[in-house]
């Protein structure tokens, strides 16, 4: 079949979809691997004596390595494609994370969860969700994004009260073993489902009514893909707009995974409250993510994504201020916290990844998109180190919670200076066509 003969979006079902299915559940087992740092950082405390600060600087690692690795991986994923990527992630994931439960010394931790896991999960970090969108949907590219966004959440939602539970009552081992074996039973379904490229099918992206609507640039890139990766950052770093997206990305990480995935759980029972509790509230903000997270790839096809970055931002530092109160207003004031950062959790994802796109085009989205992220995890990688030894130090988490909502109403005035793109619908197509270097400077 041609691609002239493909089916279009008028048929009774796409494989795109498909695609989405498995890109989420490997989202979904990478949430479960995300999930086990901050239900291990007490247990650990109490049967090993290593310090709050050591256990974060494996964290740290972990988040840096995230997303020191994902413009080299979303580079060399165009050479030798998703699925083989995918494969080998996950079977690195499974091996370092089964040995984890081995460990007896601070530097097993360092090394494993450190270092092997921050490797396994850098090479199918959010790239994955920019390029899925990019290159199977013409139309739709926001819902897709947000779904997938949204899985990590329902894999926190999922993850994270079961791994509490576990660690209660079998201890952490039991619980680390059960995230291993859920990260290999995906590998054969990213075998057997996982495919590259519309074309690989027989079919035109979703959207798409003929091949001239497909985005250029669909073959493998030819050459080092490491070098072409920094190639890659050495002209995007040129434009302003990029240079605005990557801060703003960057305070985005040191407010999330960073700070309240990694330490939300640990600060709450410093407030007394019980693991398992605590696993509870942080799967509950999963929930609310799912909606807003969702609500966000909607309002991304329909609004400037740049005014609802703005609003997310600044609703974010307003609640990140808000959350040393909280707890010491008892239940409605964490159920007020709760709801209300839920919503904003990942809602920054979904315009980020339009702008993106609209910015620099189809192309290098992923790439570009990948160094955007490493500004994310190296944000969070930084956060989830300096809460734990300024815990350790001061004794408590407030004055870290005060500094991260103020860098997040920062980074709300920040996404208003990002050009604004003329032409949403037709800009990858203009900036496809243009060279590297020329494509990259575009509104900077």
């Amino acid at each position: 079949m041609t691609l002239g003969e493909a089916r279009t979006p008028s048929a009774r079902f796409h494989y795109a979809w498909v695609i989405v299915g498995v890109t989420f559940v490997i989202l979904i087992a990478a949430a479960g691997v995300r999930s086990v740092p901050s239900v291990l950082i007490v247990p650990l405390e109490e049967e090993f004596g290593w310090s709050r600060a050591t256990i974060s600087l494996a964290v740290s690692i972990n988040l840096l390595l995230f997303g020191a690795l994902g413009p080299f991986a979303a580079s060399l994923m165009d050479r030798v494609g998703m699925r083989r990527m995918i494969v080998a992630a996950l079977s690195i994931l499974t091996v370092a994370v089964a040995l984890t439960t081995q460990m007896n010394h601070p530097w097993q931790l360092l090394l494993l969860w450190g270092g092997m896991v921050g490797l396994g999960a850098g090479v199918m970090s959010g790239w994955l969700s920019a390029t899925v969108a990019t290159r199977w949907f013409v139309t739709r590219r926001g819902v897709v994004v947000g779904t997938l966004t949204a899985a990590g959440a329902t894999g926190q939602l999922i993850f994270l009260p079961l791994l509490a539970r576990i660690v209660e009552t079998a201890g952490w081992r039991p619980a680390v073993a059960l995230v291993a074996i859920t990260t290999a039973l995906i590998v054969p379904l990213v075998v057997f489902l996982m495919r590259n490229f519309p074309e690989d099918r027989g079919l035109l992206p979703y959207g798409a009514l003929s091949e001239t609507d497909i985005p250029a640039g669909r073959a493998p890139i030819a050459g080092n893909p490491f070098k072409a990766a920094v190639e890659t950052l050495a002209s995007s770093v040129r434009d302003r707009n990029f240079r605005l997206l990557a801060f703003s990305f960057f305070i985005c990480g040191a407010t999330t995974n960073g700070l309240i995935g990694t330490h939300l759980i640990p600060m709450a029972h410093d407030h007394g409250l019980t693991e398992v509790t605590a696993a509870s509230l942080l799967a509950v903000i999963g929930v609310f993510d799912i909606i807003g997270t969702m609500g966000s790839g909607w309002l991304s096809d329909r609004f400037d994504n740049r005014r609802l970055l703005c609003w997310y931002y600044s609703l974010r530092g307003l609640s990140l201020l808000f959350l040393p109160f909280a707890f010491e207003a008892g239940v409605p004031g964490v159920a007020l916290f709760v709801v209300f950062y839920g919503l904003d959790w990942v809602a920054t994802v979904p315009p980020t990844v339009r702008l993106t796109g609209d910015l620099f085009g189809a192309q290098r989205v992923g790439t570009v998109y990948a160094w955007m992220l490493a500004s994310h995890q190296l944000g969070a990688s930084m956060a989830a180190y300096a809460a734990g030894a300024m815990r350790t130090s001061l004794g408590d988490y407030r004055l870290t919670f005060f500094i991260a909502g103020g860098l997040a109403l920062i980074a709300g005035m920040l996404v208003l200076q990002v050009a604004r793109p003329t032409d949403k619908a037709g800009s990858e197509a203009n900036v496809s066509s243009k060279t590297p270097e020329a494509r990259f400077s575009t509104g900077g």
